[in-house]
């Protein structure tokens, strides 16, 4: 009667709206499109009234909003204005948006959002048909998740009218709870089938429902309270004389599962029941309520954490398979699985449960089943499902036509590679099987069971052409499957074709050529096999020294370019140098380049033969002055007296008497560095710090011939236990700046000793973090990342002034809250800041090579150059002056090296070998 009231009201306005305008086409869809709208309005509220007895509010609730609905569409249509241009608009978007989706999923079936965006759209433009082809279609690819099969079930729902359309309504609800194991299905399905009990079999059927409800999700902790209630309510509704034993029995087998606000339930039942309450029952319940202690903190956990809280379902998991009980194993299994749907690990973990414990048939080929729908790409859910299927002996005839076995199993290599093609390749620009594996063993079917080598001969030549023609391996996969199944002609063929198109290991296809030529063939074969690999091996030795000649040349631009860069930094120096000692005035001077290291050399020795620990007195001063005014560099210059700071710190050296590093006491002593060199009497400031590890015997501050301190110094404890425990204080900050603390060591005798505490190794527990703002604190950080799991140690990244470079560290318990937080965490923005996240896994550093003890031509022995306790300085300059150079002889010719020199009657030279500090000064000081 609606539909036809509907029909009846709208045709007419339809056709008064769109008679003067018979001649615009663009009018009459509108029209049609509005009268579609208003129907399927109609529709549903003249149908919402089949909802069954007990929803009387709700019908008028919604006759009324599906009447102003229906007026306000039928004002719009018969009276055009602002609101039909604006509805006739959005739904003109709404019609282009569903045919570009609809063309979008001809192209690609698979594309989950495409579906339901289609869905979405159709639903809202009243599409009953369509929306209902359209869930149907997607059904059929992917599992629906119960978010959409509830609406699709509520949609259903409000338009069945009879028997048929409530049974059509039972079908979808089987096919919804069995694609995931969801309370809220389970609980529609029961109110829903307690509508149908006026019909025949009615009764039995809600009870079976619910029976099955309680055996699928009965054990949940927070979920399955409402399917009991629902349940016993439905059960004291019903008038019969056994009806008071069912709710017995309900009560009964509720207080015997742990399940939350288990109390109420038992009061409920002390005052409903008029008998005691069995002995029996109470220990039941009891017993639940002490297991219900057990399994809180992970049900909190659950709570607390944030979807898809894969790592709290684990730790869950683990807990049930301990225990041991199938039930729970099962239903907590199925509860990860509805948030973790695409995580092909979690459904390998259920199906190796269920084959190995519970072994029930139905069971485990459902799960194989709807493991593989999800996560269709995962070459091992396929393999574990095909072996299922073998070992609980279903009937061929469900894999496959029994008829048509070998049609099927190509056109399933067919379709394989077609995915892959389509899929993978296509859509993700990478090879989803780049050494053709697939097609090897489509081949070595063909070949071996099949005996069609002309098959196999041809899918090998496509597996050629994808670029795997230049790798020695699959050439000789080829030959050994020529060997096996082909003949000796085929064989040579393919060795043929390998000498010429193998790159990386050619020698090793030769030889093999060559072997079977030397036991099959003929001599024509033999001299033919040898003029090809001898032709092939000089071509290719050839393009290697190419090649080689192509990287030495760069690796020799490259050094030249770093020579370049340090020739051009000690100039740098050196003129600055030059401008510091000459003076103010004299920094505008045009002199040559001799003269300038000339007056450093005069000046060195002087520098060189001072004590560390001391301060050289105003006369010797005077006299380097006086030393320099005959040479015509330095005249008379007059120095300005040094700062009051200066005097004192210069006094306070001065009367300090010189201590010697003693290194048999170097395990009760720790170095300590990267201080600030503004600290006044260090040794005063650091001894308060360090006395909380022990007792501290001398504190040796480091200063310079000024008396400036040099920001490291030496601690010395009486234990040794102290000296291990002020290495705790390792970047500890002092003044703005981070202390870095270090055990003192000779290097010289242990060149290889590290003080890098760190791990510079994979750890997959451990977070690194960059881009982070220079503004964002330890505490900050740590905040955020506790929400993804227990952190224990934070690091922020700083510069040696203690300024922070971005960076952070951040150690987390196990690998999975790591494995989340690096999802979570990955592009978040932070001040504005967005920030990248990834497994900690730094670089391997660079070791450098420990050069050999070697000697000079005539010259002295030349110590290993050794490096400080943090590695290899960033600058690599030469600091001999050239007046120390000796020249050296020429080198002699080498092979392949440079032309030949004049013939000297001079020993060969090696190449100057690089000095460190120490050696200079030796060299200085012969001088």
């Amino acid at each position: 009667m609606a539909t036809a009231a509907a029909t009846s009201a709208s045709e007419p306005e339809a056709e008064s709206k769109a008679g003067p305008k018979a001649d615009g086409e663009e009018d009459e869809i509108k029209a049609a499109r509005t009268r579609r709208k208003v129907l399927s309005r109609a529709v549903a509220a003249a149908t919402y009234k089949t909802m069954g007895p007990g929803w009387d509010q709700q019908e008028e609730g919604v006759s009324e909003s599906d009447g102003d609905e229906y007026a306000m569409a039928s004002s719009a249509e018969s009276s055009p204005g602002e609101y039909e241009w604006e509805y006739d608009e959005e739904e003109e978007k709404n019609q282009l948006e569903i045919e570009r989706l609809e063309e979008q999923l001809s192209i690609n079936v698979y594309d989950y959002n495409c579906h339901v965006d289609l869905i979405r759209l159709l639903r809202l433009e009243g599409e009953l048909t369509k929306v209902r082809m359209a869930r149907q279609k997607m059904s059929e690819i992917f599992p629906l998740t119960e978010e959409l099969w509830l609406e699709w079930l509520h949609d259903e729902i409000s338009m069945a009218q009879d028997g048929l359309d409530r049974e059509h309504v039972y079908d979808l609800f089987e096919k919804a709870v069995k694609d995931y194991i969801c309370p809220n299905i389970w609980l529609e399905y029961g109110q829903y089938s307690v509508g149908g009990i006026g019909q025949k079999g009615g009764l039995e059927k809600v009870r079976s429902v619910f029976e099955r409800a309680l055996s699928s999700v009965g054990l949940h902790m927070t979920k399955g309270l409402a399917l009991w209630e629902a349940y016993r309510e439905f059960e004291s509704a019903i008038v019969e004389a056994a009806r008071l034993e069912k709710v017995h029995s309900l009560f009964r087998r509720q207080l015997a599962i742990p399940l939350y606000d288990m109390e109420a339930t038992f009061a409920e039942y002390e005052e409903w029941s008029e008998d005691p309450i069995p002995e029996s029952v109470i220990q039941n319940y009891n017993k639940a309520l002490q297991q219900l202690e057990k399994y809180k903190p992970y049900e909190e956990a659950l709570l607390q954490a944030e979807a898809p809280r894969l790592a709290e379902y684990q730790a869950y998991i683990d807990f049930e398979m301990k225990i041991g009980d199938p039930a729970r194993i099962q239903l907590i299994f199925e509860r990860a699985l509805v948030e973790n749907c695409l995580v092909p690990d979690l459904w390998i973990r259920y199906s190796q449960y269920l084959d190995r414990q519970l072994k029930v048939k139905d069971l485990v080929l459902s799960v194989h089943n709807r493991a593989v729908r999800n996560c269709p790409w995962t070459v091992a859910l396929w393999s574990r499902y095909l072996l299922a299927m073998e070992r609980h002996g279903v009937d061929h005839q469900v894999i496959s036509d029994s008829s048509k076995e070998l049609e099927e199993l190509r056109a399933a290599f067919t379709r394989a590679l077609e995915y892959l093609k389509q899929e993978v390749e296509e859509r993700f620009n990478e090879s989803g099987d780049p050494s053709c594996v697939i097609m090897q063993n489509w081949a070595r079917i063909e070949a071996r069971l099949c005996n069609n080598m002309q098959k196999a001969r041809e899918l090998w030549d496509s597996i050629m052409t994808r670029g795997n023609a230049k790798y020695a391996n699959m050439w000789l996969e080829y030959y050994n499957l020529e060997r096996a199944h082909g003949d000796t002609q085929h064989c040579r063929k393919a060795l043929h074709r390998a000498v010429q198109c193998t790159s990386d290991y050619p020698e090793h296809v030769c030889e093999v050529l060559l072997t079977m030529e030397r036991t099959e063939g003929s001599l024509e074969d033999w001299d033919i096999a040898v003029q090809k690999t001898e032709t092939r091996l000089a071509r290719v030795n050839e393009q290697r020294m190419k090649a080689a000649e192509k990287e030495a040349a760069l690796v020799q631009q490259e050094e030249e370019k770093a020579e370049q860069r340090k020739r051009a930094r000690a100039e740098k120096k050196a003129l600055k140098k030059k401008k510091k000692i000459r003076g103010p005035e004299k920094r505008g001077a045009d002199e040559d380049d001799e003269k300038e290291w000339g007056d450093d050399e005069e000046e060195q020795p002087s520098k060189r033969r001072r004590v560390e620990n001391s301060i050289p007195a105003a006369g010797e001063t005077q006299n380097v002055e006086v030393a320099a005014g005959p040479a015509g560099k330095c005249a008379a210059i007059d120095v300005e007296p040094p700062s009051k700071q200066k005097e004192k710190a210069a006094s306070l050296k001065r009367d300090m008497p010189k201590v010697l590093h003693d290194s048999s006491k170097d395990s009760i002593t720790v170095f300590v560095s990267n201080l600030p060199y503004s600290m006044q009497e260090p040794d005063v400031k650091l001894r308060p710090l360090f006395e909380a590890c022990g007792e501290v015997v001398q504190i040796r501050p480091i200063f310079s011939n000024r008396g400036d301190f040099r920001g490291y110094c030496y601690v010395e404890f009486k234990e040794e236990k102290s000296a291990l425990q002020a290495l705790e204080m390792d970047r500890k900050s002092v003044e703005g700046r981070p202390m870095f603390v270090s055990p003192c060591v000779d290097k010289s005798k242990n060149p290889d000793f590290k003080v890098f505490r760190y791990s510079t190794s994979l750890e997959k527990h451990k977070l690194f973090i960059s881009g982070l703002p220079f503004t964002c604190t330890k505490e900050e950080l740590e905040e955020i990342c506790k929400a993804h799991g227990t952190v224990k140690d934070l690091r922020l990244v700083t510069n040696r002034a203690g300024k922070p470079k971005g960076l952070a560290y951040v150690e987390y318990e196990n690998e999975s809250q790591a494995s989340q937080a690096v999802m979570k965490m990955d592009g978040m923005t932070i001040k504005e800041n967005v920030i990248k996240v990834a497994i900690s896994n730094p670089p391997q550093r660079k070791v450098p090579e420990k050069p050999e003890t070697r000697k000079a031509p005539g010259g002295p022995m030349l110590l290993p150059q050794t490096y400080g306790a943090r590695g290899k300085g960033r600058t690599q300059l030469s600091l001999l002056p050239r007046a120390l150079q000796r020249p050296g002889a020429a080198a002699p010719q080498a092979e392949n090296g440079p032309a030949a020199a004049p013939a000297v009657a001079a020993p060969a030279a090696t190449e100057a070998p690089k000095m460190s500090n120490a050696d200079f000064a030796k060299l200085f000081l012969r001088k």
